[in-house]
């Protein structure tokens, strides 16, 4: 086994190494120095964004975004005049780009899933010499940064304005900025490399590459060391100028990573970083670290030595330490040999210690498990420790989804205890999509392979068979969706409008059928949206409320359909009140008269009956309204006869009375209480010539009385033939006629009464009120 430093280079006071991922990697019939390498960050698939999203900017400004690495992308326009001016070139940061027109304006877009790209500020319109992108997390304005070499210096562009550094010793022919954001890198025409710090302040160090051509590329190895790559040769700046250089038999890209940069040719791909700490802590040569002496000592063990023990008692006070060093060690090994090792010291260690928590190695063998599985050139990716950190198991388990690599993924899952369901649902929508098999073979499979695992969504898998044009094979598993709020809106889609409304009422969610009716109104023509309401009783009693209130022609309509002439009648009627010019009220009365007028049904014949009388009054009250200059409409049949009373034209409210057949009894009662508002008491008197009233006279008596003519309401008192003497007398005294009331009480012998009468009489009255009383004791 070959020792851990075998590939370790000093730069400086650092160690360096390259460390063999895969070989084979192109044709070598493939000449790379035709090509465009472009790296996704954390060991990513040819890409560029975190999540493994592949941007394509074309030359007219059309952005497509390839989101699975099967194919499939979502588009738009970055706009600004991208299309007249063309894309000149691209800068990308893990969650966004800027493009940069011929004629120098900015355009960016901060995140690759938001479809509205910002026009930075313009800088001038000069030669663009290099350029760079600071991301907005490591900007103080929070919003991304560029960095434009034009001319003789750098001008640093935001949204808001175009800032010369006044910079000297440009052009500035490559621009790189490290990946904490903290640093940038300058390569000057001369070959000179000069390391600043991004708010353009200080000055870290410079490099003379001596190179007579500028490098093809410049990037950061981690936040510590630059690289400089030309055609098959690579230079490697460390801190104050020091240097590495790496030769190639090929072409050689550069991808830059978190801590350090995948170096690829066709023959190999290799990863160069910084050494870890944790690991120039247990392997450099020389080194003394307890971590050192405790995986010597797991050696010792091995050949039975008993230098094993002396190494422990020598390192016992700072065993702790030495395992953490170990295990973290492990965590950044790649060579698989190295990793066990190195667990088996930590192990060792831990078994001497009495107290230590073993969480940190138990997590540090599952994730060393996982980065071995998917760092195998069957999988590809080549993920470190610390991108591994920055990824986490989630995203790490998508990449693994998004390559069909679902076995593995869902063993990871289960191994880190996460959550399974998106894994078999991808595999599911897959298999719907892309499967040869007849539909229900499909839709067996899927089902039986689902069945009883938890959070599975059919409707994505339904939607994924349905979008491939599988429209039965999305019903049949759209029927194992639980969810009926998930089953509905794609029913709807695939056009299955009644077995989208027979969820919705399953479901008993109200809200969802309120959502498919409307959707359902929106897009059928009326009959047949009526047709769907035929036997669904809920539905079409929460179309009825709802067009109640919102929308009355569809509340007509759908009465019309179901024959229910009584309820469009009466909806009709409802409008006609609301109208304020009299014939438009008359034209809706008649029609909900005609729409009830071939009814056989006694309401609906009262109703019809009611309407055209209202059409009747309707017009007679138009014609009073012009004959008599009076407001007659809009009041009822009872008011207009009581105000054509009051106003004198009795003759025409004795025909309404007649034309209508306004019931006796209602006539007498109107015709008395307008002649009394109006104080006709003549016409008054004369009614009471009649022998009899339907109302009785009493009514006459109240009415006049309460018009302050006591005199006329006393000749009514005789005509109330039905009230006792006592009432009698009582109206008497009401109308101020004591004797009067005396009379009435002599009648039935009610001397009590008198005696009471005397003590109201006055002075001439209770002389009156004496002689009844004298003249009923003479005759006893």
């Amino acid at each position: 086994m070959s020792s851990p430093t075998a590939n370790w280079e000093k730069v400086g006071d650092r160690f360096y190494r390259k460390v063999k991922l895969y070989d084979a990697v192109f044709d070598q019939d493939l000449e790379l120095e035709n090509y465009r390498l472009a790296g996704a960050p954390y060991s990513g698939a040819i890409g560029w964004s975190e999540d493994e999203r592949l941007l394509v900017i074309t030359e007219d400004g059309t952005v497509r975004g390839y989101y699975d690495l099967q194919g499939d992308f979502t588009q738009f326009s970055l706009g600004f005049g991208a299309e007249e001016h063309k894309v000149k070139a691209c800068r990308f940061w893990p969650s966004g780009f800027v493009a940069i027109l011929s004629n120098n304006h900015l355009v960016a877009v901060t995140y690759h899933g938001d479809q509205r790209p910002k026009l930075l500020a313009t800088p001038p319109g000069d030669e663009v010499h290099s350029w760079a992108v600071i991301p907005p997390e490591y900007t103080l304005s929070r919003s991304v940064e560029v960095l434009i070499a034009i001319g003789q210096t750098i001008y640093v562009v935001d949204s808001s304005e175009a800032e010369d550094r006044v910079l000297p010793n440009g052009p500035f022919k490559h621009i790189s900025v490290s990946p904490n954001g903290l640093y940038v890198t300058l390569y000057t025409e001369d070959g000179m490399v000069w390391v600043i710090t991004s708010d353009f302040q200080n000055k870290i160090g410079e490099y003379e590459s001596k190179a007579k051509t500028p490098p093809k590329d410049v990037q950061w190895c981690g936040n510590d060391a630059v690289m400089l790559a030309w055609e098959d040769e690579v230079h490697l700046i460390g801190p104050k100028g020091a240097s590495l250089k790496y030769y190639f038999d090929g072409w050689v890209h550069l991808l830059p990573d978190i801590d350090g940069v995948r170096l690829i040719t066709n023959d190999v791909c290799e990863f160069l970083q910084k050494v870890p700490d944790c690991t120039e802590d247990v392997f450099r040569l020389g080194s003394t670290s307890s971590a050192s002496v405790l995986l010597d000592a797991v050696d010792q063990l091995e050949k039975k030595s008993p230098k094993a023990d002396d190494n422990i008692r020598l390192i016992r006070s700072s065993l702790p330490d030495a395992v953490g060093t170990c295990v973290q060690a492990a965590g950044h090994e790649f060579d698989v040999h190295w990793q066990k090792q190195l667990l088996k010291a930590a192990s060792f260690g831990k078994s001497i210690l009495d107290l230590y928590s073993s969480d940190d190695f138990v997590d540090m063998c599952e994730m060393i498990r996982i980065l071995n599985a998917v760092r195998d050139y069957k999988i590809g990716l080549p993920i470190s420790y610390d991108q591994y950190q920055r990824l986490t198991s989630e995203k790490l388990i998508q990449r693994l989804i998004n390559r069909h690599e679902y076995l593995l993924a869902i063993r990871l899952s289960e191994h880190l205890r996460l959550p399974a369901n998106k894994i078999y649902v991808h595999w599911a929508s897959q298999k719907a999509r892309n499967s040869n098999d007849d539909e229900d073979t499909i839709c067996s499979t899927v089902v039986g392979k689902l069945d009883g695992k938890p959070g599975i969504s059919f409707e994505v898998i339904a939607r994924a068979a349905y979008d491939e044009g599988r429209s039965h094979l999305a019903t049949q598993l759209l029927n194992h969706e639980t969810r009926a709020g998930k089953q509905v809106p794609l029913l709807l889609s695939m056009k299955e409008d009644e077995i989208a409304l027979d969820k919705a009422l399953e479901s008993g969610d109200i809200d969802l059928v309120f959502f498919v009716l409307l959707q359902l109104k929106k897009k059928l023509p009326l009959a047949s949206f009526f047709r769907l309401l035929t036997n669904r009783p809920v539905a079409t009693a929460l179309v009825e409320a709802s067009a109640r209130d919102q929308d009355q022609e569809l509340l007509k309509d759908l009465y019309y359909q179901d024959d229910r002439r009584l309820d469009g009648a009466n909806i009709l009627f409802s409008e006609a009140l609301n109208q304020t010019v009299p014939q438009t009220k008359a034209d809706k009365l008649k029609l909900a008269a005609k729409l009830l007028g071939d009814s056989k049904d006694p309401t609906s014949t009262l109703y019809s009956r009611s309407y055209n009388e209202a059409q009747a009054l309707i017009r007679v009250q138009a014609s009073l309204d012009k004959d008599l200059d009076g407001r007659y409409s809009g009041l009822s049949l009872n008011e207009t006869i009581l105000r054509l009373v009051r106003t004198g034209n009795g003759k025409r409210a004795a025909k309404l009375q007649s034309d209508f057949k306004v019931p006796e009894k209602t006539w007498w009662w109107l015709r008395l209480r307008g002649l009394v508002a109006n104080r006709d008491f003549g016409e008054i008197v004369e009614v009471s010539k009649q022998r009899r009233s339907p109302i009785g006279w009493e009514p006459f008596f109240n009415e006049v009385l309460g018009a302050a003519n006591p005199k006329l309401a006393a000749t009514f008192v005789p005509k109330c033939t039905g009230l006792s003497a006592q009432e009698r007398s009582e109206m008497f005294i009401k109308c101020g006629m004591i004797a009067k009331a005396g009379e009435e009480l002599v009648k039935v012998k009610n001397v009590n009464g008198l005696e009471e009468l005397r003590g109201k009489a006055r002075a001439g009255e209770a002389a009156e009120i004496d002689r009844m009383m004298a003249q009923f004791r003479s005759r006893k």
